[in-house]
C-alpha cells in the first residue's frame, strides 16, 4: 500500500472527490446490463452452431474450424469435447455433456436457460441495439464534458506504466483522482476497439448490413471469420469484467462503488495535488 493508505484503499485521510459524471454512471450499469444479456443470449445463438471457422465458407467439404465443441457417442456413453485448433480435450460435466443432456454450452449459462434460437437472437439483437445507443450516448456526453481526454494515455503515463504495472504486481493500488496508464489503457482498448469491434463483426454477420456495406465481408475475410472474431471478443471482454471485478475488491469495494454509483471517490492524502 502506499504510504497513508488505509487497508480498504484510500480511506487514511484522503478526502472526497467528484470523479464520474452522471452520465458516466448512467452508460456504466447500462453497459453493464447490455453485456450480460449480449454474453448468455449469444452462448444460446452459438449452440445452434457450436463451430467456428476462418475463411469465407464453412461446411462439410471445408477443413477451417479453429473451435469446436460437441459430443461423441450416446446416452450414457455420450461424452463431451472441446477441439481447438486439432487439439481435442475431454470436458464431460461442462461442454458438450452435462448430466446426459447433449449441449455445447450448459443451460445456466444462456438466455433462455432452455433451447430456442429464436428467442435467444431476439434477446440479442435487442441488447446489442441498445450497446449502440449507449456507446454513441457516451461519446457525445464524454465529449461535451471533457472525459473523453481522461482516457487518452499521455506521454506521462507511458513513462509511468512500468511502475503502474509493478505496483499492481504488488497490490500497491492508488487512488487518485484521474485514472492510472493501466486504467485508461484498458478502458481505451474496451471503449475504442473491442466494443467497436465487437459490433462491427457482429453487423459484418447480418446480410442486410452486407448489401449496404458488403466492403465489410472483405475486411474481416468473410462471415465466418467475423463469427470467429465476435467470438474472441467476447471472451477477451468476459476476461476484462473478471479482472475488473478483482480489481474493485482489491481496491476497496466501498470506495469503488460509491464512486460508480454517485460520483464520488476517496483519494489518497498523497493525491491530494494531482491525477492518479
Amino acid at each position: 500500500m502506499t504510504a497513508g493508505q488505509g487497508k480498504g484503499g484510500g480511506r487514511a485521510g484522503g478526502r472526497l472527490v467528484r470523479r464520474h459524471t452522471v452520465w458516466t454512471r448512467l452508460t456504466h450499469w447500462l453497459w453493464a446490463v447490455s453485456l450480460f444479456f449480449l454474453m448468455l443470449s449469444g452462448l444460446q445463438v452459438f449452440n445452434a452452431h457450436p463451430v467456428l471457422h476462418v475463411g469465407e465458407e464453412s461446411g462439410f467439404a471445408y477443413d477451417n474450424a479453429v473451435l469446436a465443441i460437441g459430443a461423441t457417442g450416446e446416452g450414457a456413453a455420450a461424452r463431451g469435447f472441446i477441439r481447438i485448433l486439432g487439439a481435442e480435450f475431454d470436458t464431460t460435466g461442462f461442454l458438450g455433456v452435462q448430466q446426459g443432456t447433449v449441449q455445447a454450452i450448459p443451460a445456466a449459462l444462456t438466455i433462455p436457460s432452455y433451447r430456442s434460437l429464436a428467442a435467444g437472437r431476439v434477446v440479442h439483437f435487442f441488447f446489442a441495439w441498445l450497446l449502440l445507443a449507449v456507446l454513441a450516448l457516451w461519446l457525445v456526453a464524454a465529449a461535451a464534458t471533457g472525459h473523453l481526454r481522461d482516457l487518452v494515455p499521455t506521454r506521462a503515463d507511458l513513462r509511468a506504466l512500468p511502475r503502474d504495472i509493478a505496483d499492481h504486481a504488488r497490490l500497491r493500488l492508488r487512488h487518485g483522482r484521474g485514472y492510472g496508464a493501466l486504467q485508461k489503457l484498458a478502458y481505451a482498448g474496451v471503449l475504442f476497439v473491442l466494443l467497436p469491434l465487437m459490433i462491427l463483426t457482429g453487423l459484418t454477420m447480418s446480410p442486410w448490413f452486407n448489401a449496404w456495406f458488403p466492403w465489410t465481408l472483405d475486411l474481416f475475410g468473410g462471415r465466418q471469420t467475423a463469427r470467429t472474431l465476435h467470438f474472441a471478443v467476447m471472451l477477451l471482454l468476459a476476461g476484462f469484467f473478471a479482472v475488473h471485478m478483482l480489481m474493485v475488491l482489491l481496491a476497496g469495494p466501498v470506495n469503488e462503488l460509491r464512486s460508480i454509483l454517485t460520483g464520488w471517490y476517496r483519494i489518497d492524502p498523497d493525491q491530494e495535488g494531482g491525477a492518479g
